[in-house]
């Protein structure tokens, strides 16, 4: 019947299952690389996880503005936005303790545990990608999903390249851009919901 909102009941439906499959995957990764990445004092493997943390929240945040109002939504995003930045600056702090008191990165566990999270964060993008022409939050959950599978493919090329040159650095330069990917991953949310909320109020003013 036309005009029930029954197409739209669905495809908050749509969007409720799928942030929760990706929520159950990124706390479940999240759970494993702080874990071994802590065991292999890897500053990638931490800071991956981190990033796992914040998209489990992100998702969690999303699920909850699913079929809310679009304010809701926005705020939703925002606050999505504000955890990345403050999670990026976690890891950012850890790197510069490791830098400062050393540390000894285990790169087969780098390797191994890196290409499980990026199988797992392929599936979410995925899942996530389907609904691309969603609300903010969506979109917002989109871009956390991309960036995550960048981290990891950088988390498996500095575990190499630490095998390889049986140095630290590249543990810790990993670590500094993931961190610096979230940081940039946050701005942008932040900005995208200033252009939306910006682009609202000018639609909703009426006419001279």
């Amino acid at each position: 019947m036309a005009g029930c909102g029954c197409e739209m009941e669905a495809r908050n439906e749509q969007e409720r299952r799928t942030l929760r499959i990706v929520l159950g995957i990124n706390a479940a990764m999240f759970l494993l690389e702080i874990v071994l990445g802590w065991l292999a004092q890897s500053t990638g493997l931490i800071a991956d996880s981190l990033d796992m943390l914040a998209d489990a929240l992100v998702y969690t945040v999303s699920l909850y503005a699913v079929g809310k109002s679009d304010a809701l939504k926005d705020r939703s995003a925002r606050l999505s936005g504000f955890l990345q930045i403050f999670l990026a600056l976690l890891v950012l702090a850890d790197v510069l303790r490791r830098f400062l008191y050393g540390s000894e990165p285990v790169s087969m566990m780098m390797m191994v545990v890196g290409t499980v999270a990026l199988v797992a964060n392929s599936i979410c993008l995925t899942l996530i990608a389907k609904h691309k022409d969603g609300g903010v939050h969506m979109r917002a959950s989109l871009i956390f999903s991309a960036n995550d599978v960048i981290a990891n493919l950088g988390v498996i090329v500095s575990g190499a390249l630490v095998w390889w040159l049986g140095s630290r650095y590249p543990d810790l330069i990993i670590g500094t851009a993931i961190a610096l990917l979230v940081l940039y991953g946050g701005i942008r949310i932040l900005r995208e919901v200033a252009a939306h909320r910006s682009a609202s109020t000018c639609c909703s003013e009426p006419d001279a």
